[in-house]
Formats: C-alpha cells, sequence, structure tokens
C-alpha cells in the first residue's frame, strides 16, 4: 500500500487573458517580469511540488510562459470559473494525487506557505480539501467586506467564510479561530472531480465566495495558518504596489 507521504503533487496555475478590472492581467509586468511569469517561478520554488503547469486559454501566456521555461496547457476559452480549468488540465494529469489551484495573480506566493498547504495530506487520509490563512488585523481588516474572514473549528476545519466581521462579539473573546482567508486551494484528486460538479448554492451565491459551495454541502476545507499574508493583485492600486513588493 502506498504511503501517504509519498503522494505526487501538481500545482495548476489558472491563467485567463481577459480581466475586467485590469487588462490582460496575467501579461502586466512587474518590475519588467509578466505576472503570470512570476506565480509560476513562485510555485517553482517549492520543492515538495513535482510538477507545475500554467492552464490558459491564450496562446501569448503559453509561449510567454514556454519562453521562461515553464509548461503550458491550453484549455477552452468557455469554461467559466479557475477551479474549471485546473479540473480540465488536471485530467490530463492522473498521475498526481494532489491538485493546488494557485491563481495566476498571487506572484509573491511563498514555498513555505505553499508546504504548508499540502502537508495535510502527508500526515492525515481523510482531508480532501485543504486552503491557507493567515493572522486577521482586528483593528484594521475585520469590518472590511474586501477581506474574507474563515472561522475554523478545533479540528482545523472551516466552519464558515465571509466578508462580513466575523465573528459577532457579543461578549469579549480571546484565542478566537479566525484567519484572514487566501485564496489558494489544494484538492485530492478524487474530491476535485466530486468539487467541480458540486451545484451552486445560496450562501456562495450571496457571499460571493466559492469555497462556499464545499461546506454548505457537507464537506470539509482544513485551514492551514501561515504567518505572513501575499499581495494578490485584482485592482491597478495593487499592481502598482506589487512594483514595491518585489525584492
Amino acid at each position: 500500500m502506498q504511503s501517504i507521504t509519498a503522494m505526487k503533487t501538481i500545482c495548476i496555475i489558472p491563467s485567463r487573458l481577459g480581466s475586467t478590472r485590469i487588462p490582460r492581467k496575467p501579461l502586466a509586468l512587474i518590475a519588467g517580469k509578466p505576472m503570470v511569469v512570476r506565480t509560476y517561478q513562485a510555485a517553482k520554488s517549492c520543492k515538495d511540488i513535482d510538477k507545475i503547469v500554467v492552464a490558459t486559454d491564450s496562446e501569448e501566456i503559453k509561449t510567454i510562459i514556454e519562453q521562461a521555461g515553464g509548461i503550458a496547457v491550453m484549455s477552452p476559452a468557455e469554461l467559466k470559473t479557475g477551479s474549471d480549468r485546473v479540473a480540465f488540465v488536471a485530467e490530463q494529469f492522473p498521475e498526481y494525487e494532489v491538485i493546488i489551484n494557485l491563481q495566476g495573480d498571487e506572484p509573491f506566493m511563498k514555498a513555505e506557505m505553499l508546504s504548508t498547504l499540502i502537508q495535510p495530506f502527508r500526515t492525515d487520509a481523510t482531508v480532501k480539501m485543504t486552503t491557507l490563512g493567515s493572522p486577521l488585523n482586528f483593528e484594521t481588516q475585520h469590518q472590511n467586506p474586501d477581506i474574507v474572514k474563515v472561522l475554523y473549528d478545533f479540528n482545523g476545519d472551516a466552519i464558515y467564510f465571509s466578508r462580513s466581521p466575523l465573528p459577532y462579539f457579543r461578549q469579549p473573546s480571546s484565542n478566537i479561530n479566525v484567519l484572514h482567508h487566501m485564496g489558494v486551494y489544494a484538492f485530492k484528486r478524487d474530491f476535485l472531480q466530486v468539487y467541480n460538479k458540486l451545484p451552486q448554492t445560496p450562501m456562495e451565491i450571496a457571499e460571493s465566495l466559492e469555497q462556499l459551495r464545499v461546506i454548505e454541502h457537507g464537506f470539509k476545507i482544513r485551514v492551514c495558518k501561515v504567518l505572513h499574508h501575499t499581495l494578490e493583485v485584482n485592482t491597478s492600486e495593487e499592481l502598482a504596489m506589487a512594483q514595491s513588493w518585489v525584492s
């Protein structure tokens, strides 16, 4: 029987050329280098990942990744979400048992964060899906609807994700298991196939948070704590900020 620790891991980076807030966002330059290339190189720095593939609908992105020494696979333009693109490409690499979904706008992801993300699969055979969270600044982030909060139980599994201040403090309390959620995920192969077929749910639609679909259908997401948050680039202001993040 195969050891849990021997599970092969692939990181798939969905990267779509079209973007409403930043035109041609994956190719936006950060200190002279395309964002999607920086994300690819960030994943490549993690020694616990066996293979990295960019999943794209753009020949231009595919060419740029290949010029940088990477692997890119074309996926249908009509796929609606990054997770759809990840699931499509994962089918082409059946030998990998753990699949990371790392969005192409995460150029500052750290190797140790990705290692933390996949660690539960190597120690707990019941884990089907994982995600990351970093410490929440209650003074500046708790009330901010752009900051997604995740509450988790004593086993480390997510109870709820929300844009609202979570939890509501009727009474003062400390040591609350709440983190600033980071939108990177890892899946067991068999569960990714289940996840990709789950219908949308009311809470998911209300909060506009796709991960709530998992909880509302009765599945668990293991939350892995890291010490720092990354800069996910979604707006022109964040793109400008990213220039100063390059070390």
